[in-house]
């Protein structure tokens, strides 16, 4: 069976077939503002909290219970507007990946205007357990993306100016990675209905595209499509869902890293490497394979890339 003829092609269709059945012009689109946040799975919670805390230098200003009294999901700040989730349960169909997050200024309006463009969504927009308003959808890919509307009254307001250490590797998540099997299904929901905006092509042999840069409509976060053509293995999905942490200046952070006392727990070799983007960046590693990419905001010579004409995988 041809590879567009899987989930992808199943769900897009979905998207397109009930939109014409719940299309309602006075529907718009409130603003989305940025990443939120990305959700993993962790087998050992206790060794991924040592690497995000003790390693990394983040802090962790809440958790959420499981029944028997242990933590299900503990909350890594990276600042005011984005956390990191992980999750200590068992992973499912997409490796690691639980889902990612992107926030708006009305999550209701964003329930009704998702509902008219014929995209799955539920009833009535909840509360979550940390008191901002959320729900979820599914993209093209079957990846959940949970929309999140702050909160005056939520745990994430009564944390401000908490949990915000100098010891942070970086105080912005710039991207979140994730996998796309099909550029065309994916621009239909990511561009043509949430409104993101293609900034940069790239491709890693000059001869295949690889990535394509999405940045959401009202801010400066972006999600980056991970293309793909053969289905990837679980150790592939660790690296190509994953999240990207600004920092200035990568050398100096890297050297920061290698001096904590921490890092004797992680035995990888850090490389400063030039990206096809001209950035320098460093790939990090949590304890389940996921990766961590630290990259400085700016390329080498401070000039742009011109975005790549290679074709997308088919």
């Amino acid at each position: 069976m041809n590879r567009n003829m899987t989930l992808v092609g199943i769900l897009t269709a979905g998207f397109l077939m009930t939109s014409s059945l719940w299309s309602d012009p006075k529907a718009q689109r409130p603003k989305i503002l940025g990443v939120a946040h990305v959700a993993f799975y962790v087998s050992d919670l206790s060794k991924t909290r040592a690497f995000y805390k003790d390693f990394l230098g983040f802090e962790e200003p809440f958790a959420l219970k499981k029944p028997d009294g242990s933590d299900r999901i503990a909350f890594i700040k990276i600042n005011e507007r984005q956390y990191i989730e992980l999750f200590a349960e068992p992973p499912k169909a997409d490796g690691q990946l639980n889902h990612i997050s992107i926030y708006t200024a009305n999550a209701d309006q964003m329930r009704d205007y998702l509902a008219s463009q014929g995209v799955p969504v539920p009833d009535k927009v909840g509360k979550g357990k940390t008191g901002n308003k959320n729900f979820n959808t599914k993209d093209p890919d079957n990846h959940t993306v949970e929309i999140v509307e702050y909160q005056p009254d939520s745990w994430t307001a009564r944390e401000a100016g908490k949990f915000v250490p100098a010891t942070r590797v970086s105080d912005h998540m710039a991207h979140a990675g994730i996998l796309v099997a099909s550029l065309d299904q994916s621009m239909k929901f990511y561009r043509d209905i949430l409104g993101f905006q293609e900034f940069w092509r790239g491709s890693s042999s000059g001869k295949e595209l690889s990535w394509v840069n999405m940045r959401v409509p009202d801010g400066d976060d972006y999600i980056e499509f991970m293309l793909y053509k053969t289905t990837p293995t679980e150790q592939q999905r660790s690296v190509k869902n994953h999240i990207c942490l600004v920092t200035p200046d990568i050398e100096k952070a890297v050297a920061t890293l290698e001096l904590r006392a921490a890092k004797a727990n992680y035995t990888a070799k850090i490389e400063i490497k030039t990206g096809t983007n001209r950035k320098r960046q460093a790939n990090l590693f949590d304890p389940d394979g996921t990766r961590v990419e630290l990259m400085e905001p700016n390329t080498v010579d401070g000039k742009p890339v011109p975005s790549s004409t290679a074709p997308p995988p088919v």
